[in-house]
């Protein structure tokens, strides 16, 4: 079980890191199928995404392709709502917090794969701080409601605003860490934490993901990013759907 556990989690980071997107999404619901409780796997999957996603991040900075200033906002406002998402998940049905959740990935996901080709050297490299401040604050609500990290909400809301596919994977691998620190700290206050399988996870997640984005950054351009990224969320949107059946 320890081997399937790590197998799994070393795969998901790695290619949910193309994309600057944690792969709580996936473990959580193949925790859950292994029969682990969602309480046990929620917090899993959160710290995950922080041991993961910070693999990924020391992989750019060592490589100079953060722009941190242009993070800051996203983190700043979804530390603040991730644990006003934790809080209110005790209170709002799960199945209606998934059903707008899959709704906005299916139409992130086709954006992603239709939305048109731009010059390299057209996308913005500005900062706009209260558009970037509303995404985090989106993504950390429903990242502490749902303990899947924000990663699959940044993508799709940063490429909205005309930021590079690339540079938006970079970002969200930046912010995800953040916004699921809140969240997990908010469910180890009330308990149900199997440290166990959290070092497993996080030990997969965190070699998964550096390899990942060091992939991404030197072989694929823009264009492929942008596809992978609508692969993921469509896959995610396809993978909650049979959740809430």
């Amino acid at each position: 079980m320890d081997i399937l556990i790590f197998v799994i989690s070393f795969v998901a980071s790695f290619v949910l890191a193309m994309g600057g997107i944690g792969g709580a999404i996936i473990l959580i619901p193949l925790l859950i199928s292994l029969g682990i409780p969602l309480t046990t796997a929620r917090p899993v999957g959160l710290f995950y995404n922080i041991v993961g996603m910070t693999g990924a991040t020391v992989s750019n900075i060592k490589n100079k392709r953060l722009d941190v200033k242009l993070g800051i906002p996203i983190i700043v406002t979804s530390l603040l709502f991730a644990v006003a998402g934790a809080y209110l998940s005790k209170f709002v049905p799960e199945k209606i917090i998934l059903i707008l959740f899959i709704t906005f990935l299916l139409f992130s996901g086709f954006m992603f794969l239709f939305h048109k080709n731009r010059n390299e050297n057209s996308y913005r490299d500005d900062i706009p701080y209260v558009s970037l401040s509303m995404v985090g604050a989106f993504a950390g609500l429903l990242s502490g409601m749902l303990g899947i990290g924000g990663g699959g909400i940044i993508s799709p809301l940063l490429l909205m605003l005309g930021f590079n596919p690339k540079k938006i994977a970079v970002i969200t691998a930046f912010v995800v860490p953040f916004s699921s620190l809140t969240g997990f700290l908010t469910y180890w206050a009330m308990g149900h934490i199997n440290w166990h399988i959290l070092l497993l996870v996080s030990v997969a997640g965190y070699i998964g993901a550096m390899l990942g984005t060091a992939f991404m950054q030197k072989h694929l351009d823009p264009q492929s990013v942008k596809k992978i990224l609508a692969v993921i969320l469509l896959l995610m949107a396809v993978k909650l759907i049979f959740n809430v059946i």
